[in-house]
């Protein structure tokens, strides 16, 4: 018969503590990996997506272009929901609102920098996670094509024969407000502005007349002028546009500092995790890729433009700060 040594207390205890840290190692190791397939899961559910403009204009037409591909990159859909109001902030505030899940996105552009520096929202990009840009829009000097101004020299000299007359349709506190007030500084002109909720009704009040200019993008003017209903002047791209070959660009008319161009991209509210705002972004970097709809995007009047989440926050705070130096012209 063989005899085993009696256990030393010292030795019983050492052999419970490996006993309990393996067990802690195992539900740590074990947390971890639900944690792990719990991110590979993501996402489980559509990513609603907040549009904070009507629907029917430029912001609204790209961005469902964007929804109706999402599910194929993104595993799951990306429903549009529109909440238009004060100059696309209403909708960017709900957002905010939302809970940093992964599961609610919206869309941006310059528009949100300029009503934070002209007052109308304490809001700005860095309050959300830019997750891509994905298109840009070179903007134009739209009109209406009964005007009695057929060039955009023949406009100028309009304005300076009746200051304060032309009525200049604009998103007041918005991007296209900024854009004319750079027409206004680069010429010494003065405009009457009239506001609009978004791109697609002040275009809709320049075809029936009830204002004379508006800034314009082919996604919501150019079947108007296609029509004859408005006309192209002026287009703030660093060249002539493929769609309108015929329209000058503002730096071929001498003034090379006129670059009126919106970019459009996907926020998330802040604190949504890094490694879903990386699924997001690839989602959107394969979309961008995707020979359909970057021609779709073309046929909307814009083109294709992929930031990653480094790179268009870049952009945001780079315009950010000339935005805030141009903002006092909207004090008027």
């Amino acid at each position: 018969m063989t005899f085993l040594p009696p256990q030393s207390s010292e030795s019983r205890s050492t052999r419970l503590k490996l006993a309990i840290g393996g067990l802690v190692l195992g539900t740590t190791l074990g947390a971890s990996a639900a944690t792990l397939a719990q991110s590979e899961d993501y996402p489980s559910k559509p990513v609603e997506f907040i549009v904070p403009w009507s629907p029917g204009g430029g912001s609204d037409t790209l961005m469902r272009l964007i929804s109706n591909h999402a599910e194929e990159y993104l595993g799951q859909p990306m429903p549009v929901i529109n909440m238009p109001g004060v100059s696309g902030t209403t909708g960017l505030k709900a957002l905010s609102k939302r809970e940093p899940d992964g599961y609610t996105v919206g869309q941006i552009h310059e528009g949100l920098l300029v009503a934070h520096h002209t007052g109308l929202t304490p809001l700005n990009w860095d309050d959300f996670e830019p997750v891509a840009a994905v298109t840009q829009s070179p903007q134009y000097l739209t009109v209406n094509a009964d005007s009695p101004y057929t060039t955009y020299e023949e406009f100028v000299d309009y304005a300076k024969e009746h200051p304060g007359e032309i009525r200049f349709g604009v998103t007041l506190g918005g991007v296209p407000h900024i854009h004319a007030a750079m027409m206004e500084e680069a010429e010494g002109l003065e405009f009457r502005y009239v506001g609009f909720e978004g791109t697609g009704s002040r275009i809709r009040a320049l075809v029936g007349g009830h204002i004379d200019a508006a800034i314009g993008d082919v996604s919501s003017s150019g079947e108007f002028v296609k029509n004859g209903d408005l006309r192209f002047l002026a287009v703030g791209s660093a060249e002539r546009q493929e769609e309108t070959p015929d329209v000058p660009t503002f730096s071929e008319l001498g003034h090379p500092e006129l670059k009126l161009n919106i970019v459009r991209g996907l926020i998330a509210p802040k604190g949504t995790p890094e490694d879903k705002i990386a699924v997001l972004a690839d989602a959107i970097q394969a979309l961008s890729e995707d020979e359909d709809f970057i021609q779709e995007v073309k046929n909307a009047g814009a083109q294709v433009h992929f930031e990653g989440p480094e790179a268009f926050a870049d952009y945001l705070e780079t315009t950010d700060e000339t935005i805030e130096r141009l903002s006092g012209k909207l004090a008027k």
